[in-house]
């Protein structure tokens, strides 16, 4: 066998495995699409879900000082007020009078020009550009029937305000003191002048945050301890450490809340990219909301009288790309017995389906132990059945979408109740009693983020 080269994959190759295996593929498609919106079929709302319980597992089941929350799209829109994306949460937007287009300002050396496309915006005599003006990316609605004063809100560009508006309530009923954080999964929508590079970034698309609050002096150091964190979960989802970096913003980077922020940033197919944020965002958000609502918003500590306003650390991750980072490092090509094999060598915690079970033909009692196989797995394990098309083809169908195992019941499994487990990266095969299988899939597979093998 020989793997392909490290840099091998491509956006397009990862598109196309995605559409082709019903994992990701444009949204309203019968209709010609809408600019970067995606659907997740069944293996991708699966990979998915997988991601967001491994983020879950690490706030929420292996610490004890952080509790979880889930927010309102729509929040009051004196929220966006008191938090400033209403005065600051805009893009430099400019529109091509020639082709029609919108571009971004400070994006037009990337970006193809409507009519030549191997020129970027305003490098043709043709083009015809206006003047930048500040765009708003919030996208705005109303609540009831007529649109009058006082009826526009707006969809949620993050997660973490419907967190700050419930600090005061969650401090009640949680019984923590700081350092505590509330953690919260759930979709956020920016309207993008130009969304691009598959789900890396979209109009809509699900955040996992966390906001820490912690005593004013101690927020540099859960800063450093978060940041940390943060790297080492996405080495046990799997993804190689060389293809991952920490980078500090620089002063002109930092939002105006934040003393310090550092990038997770994954080496995708298009280059060095934001995976996730690490933001010491100081006491901004809880301060802010205090003065526009007349709450106090701030912790006191019976045992020293101490009474303050918390700072906060923020890691906030993108679950599309988390996503597509997962894929893009398990995308692999190799040479088979002469043929190519395309495969994801997706850590088995991560994969959408843990074992495919398949009767090697379509006769001859074994679709019946094969289903009986199927049964006693799936109760425990995301399986599969499949006895469609050629072995071959069923393997390199599991192959594509990530699966660690398949079962193969043959004629011999019919004499002696004995199976051939498979291996997804070594091709390694074993024979294994019918009712054995379940301990021993179930062993290599639950065991906390290591790879599986066999023998």
């Amino acid at each position: 066998m020989r793997r392909m080269a490290a840099d091998a994959v491509t956006m397009d190759k990862i598109v196309a495995l995605c559409k082709r295996r019903g994992l990701i593929f444009p949204a309203s498609e019968i209709y010609g699409g809408i600019a970067n919106t995606y659907d997740y079929g069944h293996y991708g709302v699966l990979l998915k879900r997988n991601v967001i319980d491994a983020w879950w597992q690490a706030m929420i089941g292996d610490r004890t000082d952080i509790v979880a929350l889930d927010s309102a799209i729509i929040q009051h829109p004196k929220t966006w007020e008191a938090s400033g994306h209403l005065a600051g949460f805009t893009d430099p937007l400019i529109d091509c009078k020639t082709c029609g287009q919108r571009f971004r300002a400070d994006h037009l050396g990337e970006l193809a020009c409507g009519r030549k496309p191997s020129k970027h915006p305003g490098e043709t005599p043709e083009c015809d550009l206006t003047e930048a003006r500040e765009f708003n990316l919030m996208f705005e609605t109303t609540i009831g029937p007529v649109k009058e004063v006082g009826s526009t809100v707006y969809l949620r560009p993050e997660t973490a305000q419907g967190i700050f508006l419930d600090f005061k309530t969650v401090l009640g009923f949680a019984r923590k003191k700081p350092p505590f954080g509330i953690a919260q999964v759930g979709k956020s929508f920016r309207n993008e002048i130009t969304p691009g590079n598959f789900v890396f970034r979209t109009l809509e698309f699900e955040q996992m945050e966390m906001e820490f609050f912690v005593p004013p002096d101690e927020a540099q150091q859960w800063h450093e301890h978060w940041l940390q964190e943060r790297l080492d979960w996405y080495v046990r989802l799997g993804i190689r450490p060389d293809h991952l970096k920490l980078r500090p913003h620089d002063a002109d980077e930092l939002s105006h809340y934040s003393s310090a922020t550092s990038d997770v940033e994954y080496l995708y197919p298009i280059g060095w990219s934001e995976l996730e944020g690490i933001a010491n965002r100081g006491d901004f958000d809880l301060t802010q909301h205090a003065q526009h609502s007349g709450e106090k918003l701030e912790y006191f500590d019976t045992a020293s009288g101490e009474r303050y306003v918390p700072h906060v650390i923020e890691p906030a991750a993108g679950v599309g790309r988390t996503v597509l980072a997962v894929l893009c490092d398990a995308y692999d090509e190799e040479e088979v017995a002469g043929e190519q094999r395309t495969l994801l060598r997706l850590h088995p915690r991560l994969a959408p389906i843990k074992v495919a079970v398949l009767p090697l033909v379509r006769k001859d009692g074994q679709p019946e132990l094969a289903h009986e196989v199927f049964e006693a797995l799936r109760g425990q394990l995301q399986a599969e059945y499949d006895e469609g098309g050629s072995i071959g083809k069923r393997y390199r169908r599991q192959d594509e979408i990530g699966t660690p195992f398949c079962v193969t019941i043959d004629h011999q499994s019919l004499e002696d109740r004995t199976v051939t487990v498979r291996e997804r990266d070594t091709l390694a095969q074993e024979r294994v009693a019918v009712d054995e299988l379940p301990a021993v899939l179930g062993a290599r597979l639950v065991a906390p983020w290591q790879t599986p093998k066999l023998g």
